[in-house]
């Protein structure tokens, strides 16, 4: 399918969509730093353009895509951020809407954090897909038992033009693994560590974490141990000197970017758009969960044709 991705920052879901064999057309952003990271690792354009606008559909649209994809910003859903809907952020959520519905592509897919579901905006947007004519699946998925070590809970809404509701639930549940993936089982002894510190959002909770257990969510800040950091009752091991924070290459892996995939730009900004990012083999999960469906529904419709041509003939 010829694919379009939105807010598509340094390239995860367009990665994902890719690898799955999805034709990414082009892609859009407005954050300079990711846009020439992505510039570095794709052959199809990405585009600076403020998405916000009431313009913003006409470029989009003159790629005539069959598919849209995207993860509009999500700071306002997160738990990582102050969840207030009233700082703005939320809106790119609703013009990514919009700009599906001017386009009208056969299917789209939003991703954003499970949060949002508590959201009055998600209300609004399931309201402007329904009268667009979209069937729509949604579903939170955790990355780690869709091919990705790390405990990541992700909101997917999928939509299908004149399909009916929840026709990739049973694919989105069926192809998942039995158990979470660690990150000794994607990674093997690379990282040449065993333990890890993941700064955590209060000291109420744990910060060290063990290679043979899922990584905690990768966020958007990497901070290195405090020295007055006492171990938790959960942490897997003791605070020792041999203890360090995840590299930002390191966390990029975990996001499951590949090795050859290039990154450039200060530590700050990379972090920032690694931890944003859509994990690839995430991304490459839901997208072939829509060809698996899309496969199945041709098969169906072959099996029919020729029982339709008998009686006709």
């Amino acid at each position: 399918m010829r694919t379009v991705d939105l807010f598509a920052g340094c390239g995860g879901l367009s990665l994902g969509f890719q690898n799955a064999g999805f034709d990414i057309i082009s892609a859009f952003d407005y954050w300079i730093p990711a846009i020439e990271v992505y510039k570095e690792n794709f052959q199809h354009p990405i585009y600076k353009q403020d998405l916000s606008t009431h313009e913003a559909y006409t470029p989009v649209a003159n790629f005539n895509p069959e598919i849209i994809i995207g993860g509009p910003p999500c700071q306002d859903f997160s738990s990582a951020g102050k969840r207030d809907e009233s700082f703005g952020r939320a809106d790119l959520t609703l013009k990514f809407a919009n700009i599906v519905s001017c386009v009208k592509p056969q299917w789209f897919v939003m991703e954003n954090v499970e949060r949002i579901v508590k959201s009055e905006v998600l209300k609004t947007v399931i309201k402007i897909f329904k009268q667009n004519g979209y069937g729509l699946t949604s579903s939170i998925l955790n990355a780690s038992y869709c091919g990705v070590p790390q405990s990541r809970k992700r909101y997917f809404l999928i939509g299908q033009l004149n399909g009916e509701d929840n026709i990739l639930n049973n694919y989105l549940k069926k192809n998942q693994s039995q158990k979470p993936m660690t990150v000794f089982e994607y990674l093997g002894n690379s990282l040449d560590i065993e333990y890890f510190y993941r700064h955590p959002r209060s000291y109420q909770r744990r910060a060290i974490f063990s290679i043979h257990e899922p990584s905690p969510t990768v966020r958007g800040v990497n901070r290195p141990i405090p020295k007055t950091y006492k171990k938790h009752k959960g942490d897997a091991c003791d605070v020792t000197d041999k203890l360090r924070p995840l590299t930002t290459i390191e966390r990029s892996y975990i996001q499951t970017f590949p090795k050859t995939f290039k990154f450039k730009g200060n530590k700050s900004n990379l972090e920032q758009m690694i931890g944003n990012a859509v994990p690839v083999k995430l991304a490459e999960y839901v997208a072939h969960c829509i060809l698996e469906y899309v496969e199945d529904s041709s098969n169906n419709i072959t099996a029919y044709l020729p029982n339709v041509q008998l009686k006709l003939f």
